[in-house]
């Protein structure tokens, strides 16, 4: 069988080509979510944060916090969170709460936001704004139920078990 090497290195390129442009199209998708921040408002107390590479430190006034992020509030304490973004929304993090900022994302190509948190013990007060689009979603998952938001003043409480 006769094969030129000339056609062996186009059938090459070729693969190539396509490999590149299937990995250009993957960034692509992925780059349409860009991650959203939070900013801690105003706080007092003990309130530490456990940032997502697990390093545990205390919490400042202006500090920016992101997604993965674990705020952490102590006796007498509370934190108050701005999250950031087209659609925002307050968490006020009361004494004894531990909150994961789950999940904070937008899609400024489809104008959509995703915003999970997850209140494994304490209470929050969330104030978040009514959201622009159906197919964003803000919820607050605790270990027995999740509540889905679209725009409203709300208190999530979870008490520890005895």
């Amino acid at each position: 069988v006769y094969c030129s090497q000339g056609v062996i290195e186009m059938k090459l390129l070729r693969l190539l080509l396509i490999c590149v442009m299937a990995v250009g199209l993957c960034m692509l998708a992925y780059a349409a979510e860009t991650p959203r921040e939070a900013k801690v408002l105003d706080m007092e107390g003990s309130v530490e944060v456990r940032t997502s590479d697990g390093k545990m430190e205390p919490a400042e006034v202006g500090m920016v916090l992101g997604q993965g992020d674990i705020i952490k509030t102590g006796e007498d304490s509370f934190a108050l969170v701005k999250l950031e973004g087209a659609e925002t929304a307050t968490v006020e993090v009361n004494k004894n709460s531990q909150i994961l900022l789950s999940q904070m994302v937008m899609d400024q190509e489809k104008g959509t936001q995703s915003t999970v948190l997850d209140l494994a013990i304490g209470k929050v007060l969330i104030k978040a704004e009514k959201v622009h689009s159906d197919k964003s979603k803000f919820e607050v998952k605790t270990p027995t139920s999740v509540v889905g938001v679209r725009g409203t003043t709300f208190q999530v409480e979870v008490e520890g078990l005895d």
